[in-house]
C-alpha cells in the first residue's frame, strides 16, 4: 500500500506531534530509551484514533513507519544487545 507521507502527517493532534517528534529525534540521537519514545507514541497513535482525531489510513501509516518499522531495526537491537 503507497502513502503520501507528506499528507499523512499532516494535521496531527498536538499531543501526537509532540511525541512522533521526540521518537524522531530518539532514533536521530539513539536514545537508549527508545523503547518507551515508541510505547509513548504508540499509545498517542492509539488514542488519536479512538478519539476519531486521525484516520484508519493515517493510524495504519504511522502503525507501518514508526512503530513497526521502530522496533525491528537493526540499531534497536544492538543498542539493547550491548
Amino acid at each position: 500500500m503507497e502513502y503520501n507521507e507528506e499528507a499523512l502527517e499532516k494535521c496531527l493532534p498536538k499531543y501526537l506531534e509532540k511525541d512522533l517528534k521526540n521518537f524522531k529525534e530518539g532514533k536521530k540521537n539513539k536514545s537508549k530509551f527508545l523503547d518507551c519514545l515508541i510505547c509513548e507514541l504508540q499509545d498517542s497513535i492509539n488514542c488519536a484514533y479512538v478519539d476519531k482525531e486521525i484516520t484508519e489510513k493515517q493510524c495504519d501509516y504511522l502503525y507501518r513507519k514508526y512503530i513497526y518499522g521502530g522496533m525491528n531495526s537493526d540499531w534497536l537491537y544492538k543498542l539493547r544487545n550491548k
